[in-house]
């Protein structure tokens, strides 16, 4: 095993772990929850096995959805925004993507921030729609969507900052 697999055994279980022990147990308002474990469907390496990927995902979001007893909403939102990621990444990054030569590190701010608010704002879209699984609430599940977006994306770039090789 190298160190990148060893990094995202860590992160995978890190993250499931604050967020079932910390995260969920914030409920401001209502309508922000942090859903910090996504960071990992982000994070995780765009040139590797797309497959394993896909899995990864879906037992990320299975094992939240155990800990929550939330019926798999959380693992069919991350397989979906896993399985998406293609198409964002090359909205957001563009010939660096195409030619594998992407480091989110090294991309300017604009593109990352157009990459993560996207990711964040479909996974929590899907998220809400089926923990409400109606369109009676279509309102409520934009504003749960906004809300924990925003608070999402704010804790995912402190921890990108606070975690950075960059800023060591």
């Amino acid at each position: 095993m190298n160190s990148s697999t060893l990094s995202n055994i860590a992160r995978f279980f890190g993250l499931i772990f604050l967020q079932v022990l910390v995260l969920n147990n914030i409920n401001f308002l209502g309508y922000i929850n942090p859903y910090l474990y996504f960071l990992f469907v982000l994070l995780y390496p765009f040139n590797s096995n797309r497959s394993l990927f896909l899995l990864l995902s879906f037992l990320l979001g299975i094992s939240i959805d155990i800990f929550e007893d939330s019926g798999g909403i959380h693992a069919a939102a991350c397989l979906v925004a896993a399985y998406i990621r293609p198409n964002f990444l090359r909205f957001s990054f563009g010939i660096s993507y195409d030619h594998q030569t992407l480091r989110l590190s090294a991309t300017p701010f604009g593109a990352r921030l157009s990459y993560i608010f996207l990711m964040v704002v479909i996974h929590h879209f899907i998220l809400f729609s089926l923990e409400m699984f109606s369109f009676n609430h279509i309102l409520l599940i934009l504003e749960k969507t906004l809300y924990s977006s925003l608070f999402t994306i704010i804790l995912i770039f402190l921890s990108l900052a606070l975690f950075s090789k960059k800023y060591r």
